[in-house]
């Protein structure tokens, strides 16, 4: 019977830590691509409203004016969102990357000990097979 590698366990477990560091660097990922693909509606926004409509009055000019205004300020926050979103998503990725790097090492000494016990399985076949032919051999000259 095969020995079963005595980190299996260990390494199950680096697998699901890596798995769902990736699902949180997708999610991460994302929300990033969300936050900028608004950033990108809002500075349109901001582009097609100065094009929309002439400036014929004062008061027009204060409400273009007001509403610029606010589309910049709304603009600022979702900068602010899109570098709060691309830290989250660094931290996500260096998080992922640390799981893959422990399941790799457990990985590595995983091959190690297959080829270790198929070495063993080999060189034990080999022995008996030698053991057969010698047996077959002294049977042969005895006879």
């Amino acid at each position: 019977m095969p020995r079963r590698f005595p980190l299996a366990g260990l390494l199950r477990l680096r697998h699901t830590e890596q798995g769902r560091a990736a699902a949180m660097l997708a999610a991460a990922n994302d929300r990033l691509r969300d936050a900028a693909d608004a950033r990108v509606a809002a500075r349109r926004s901001l582009a097609d409203r100065a094009d929309a409509q002439p400036i014929e009055d004062a008061a027009t000019l204060s409400a273009v004016a007001a509403a610029r205004a606010a589309t910049r300020g709304m603009l600022e926050e979702l900068d602010a969102v899109v570098r709060s979103r691309r830290t989250e998503a660094d931290a996500a990725q260096e998080a992922y990357r640390a799981a893959r790097r422990a399941a790799l090492g457990l990985e590595k000494l995983e091959e190690h000990h297959t080829a270790a016990v198929v070495a063993e399985e080999l060189r034990t076949e080999q022995n008996a097979l030698d053991e057969i032919a010698a047996r077959n051999r002294a049977e042969g000259g005895a006879r």
